[in-house]
């Protein structure tokens, strides 16, 4: 296959996801390229079913000569793939049955803000805080580092701030405005994570974005930086507070678990966890559960008591906590969402019924 036809292929496909308003496309040994629009998969019927020698051809325009030799070393390899210096891709190419399949995801040339995203503007209030750690948590695909990075932009055009992010790949690129901005991906610039925050101690930075807690020694040097002048964000795929919580801690040997409970309960600023459901007018939207580290909410952490977390963070309306059923039940009375997709994202289908009957 020549390459100029496999670039003006590959081209063609990533302008229709663009075209298409799609988050993802899918090249597949077997089956047509396939887009995915607002959550669900679109194959391009269209195009011709891809064969061993498409995948792997435009596997070859994708990657550099490094990257290939970390494709045949381990099997899979991530990074952020340029299209016509227009906009980018965060972007898998990986085996499977012997096979390259490659995975992109379009990201959005533009940083949108949190009324843009239709997520509450009172998480612009983790930015007044000088540290702490806060969590955006949720599964793969929701949204959790565009609503990462509208708040990070927000303190990038509203403080002065040394903001360094560690990512892999880097997905988001800021504009630097009031800030100085470092972006640094791992595997590129930094070896690990773990490593990267360990050096943010001597980079004199004020805000750290840290794509992802993978593993106990970043989250233990996370939890340190958080508390000694840092602000940390950092996503994880839980599903919502309570479970969040857990997650940190189990990380931990049982001896530990109790003096992480106490540093957590004191470091912790909140957790936002989001879903994206399909909007009535197309597209997707966001419900999202709101949840600030205040008294109760340090003491149940302290005490192993997050099965109760629900029900603080359902007192606290006034606070401005939000849980996941109310947001669920503002979108439908919105008109926003219907009530069978209202459903399938409910944590509480009873509770969430009597909130749509109540019109509390």
């Amino acid at each position: 296959m020549e390459t100029l036809h496999v670039e003006q292929r590959l081209k063609n496909l990533l302008l229709l996801v663009g075209q298409q308003g799609a988050s993802d496309i899918h090249l597949v040994v077997g089956r047509y390229p396939t887009l995915r629009i607002d959550g669900k998969l679109h194959p391009i019927t269209q195009e011709k079913v891809l064969a061993p020698a498409d995948t792997k051809a435009m596997s070859d325009v994708l990657l550099t000569d490094e990257k290939k030799e970390e494709l045949l070393a381990m099997g899979q390899t991530d990074f952020s793939y340029n299209f016509e210096d227009r906009v980018r891709f965060r972007t898998n190419v990986f085996f499977q049955k012997g096979y390259i399949s490659v995975t992109m995801r379009f990201i959005m040339d533009r940083l949108r803000n949190l009324e843009e995203l239709n997520v509450p503007k009172i998480l612009y209030d983790f930015s007044n805080h000088s540290q702490g750690l806060v969590l955006v948590t949720g599964p793969v695909g929701h949204g959790k580092s565009t609503t990462l990075a509208a708040i990070v932009d927000y303190i990038n055009h509203n403080q002065e701030k040394h903001i360094i992010t560690i990512e892999d790949p880097i997905e988001f690129v800021y504009n630097q405005d009031r800030c100085i901005i470092n972006q640094r991906e791992v595997g590129r610039d930094a070896k690990n994570f773990s490593d990267a925050l360990r050096a943010v101690f001597r980079e004199d930075a004020n805000v750290v974005l840290l794509g992802e807690l993978r593993d106990l020694e970043t989250i233990s040097t996370a939890m340190t930086a958080a508390e000694t002048g840092h602000l940390i964000f950092a996503t994880l795929h839980t599903n919502d507070s309570a479970q969040t919580i857990d997650r940190i801690v189990d990380v931990f040997p049982s001896h530990q678990q109790n003096q992480i409970r106490s540093q957590l309960a004191s470091v912790l600023l909140g957790v936002i966890s989001q879903r994206l459901l399909p909007q009535t007018s197309g597209g997707r939207i966001p419900a999202v559960e709101v949840m600030f580290n205040n008294h109760a909410v340090a003491n149940l952490i302290r005490e192993n008591k997050n099965h109760q977390l629900d029900s603080v963070i359902e007192t606290s309306l006034k606070e401005g906590m939000i849980s996941l059923d109310r947001s669920l039940a503002d979108l439908v009375r919105r008109g926003l969402v219907t009530v069978d997709d209202a459903f399938v994202y409910s944590k509480n289908a009873d509770y969430l019924k009597m909130l749509l009957s109540s019109g509390k």
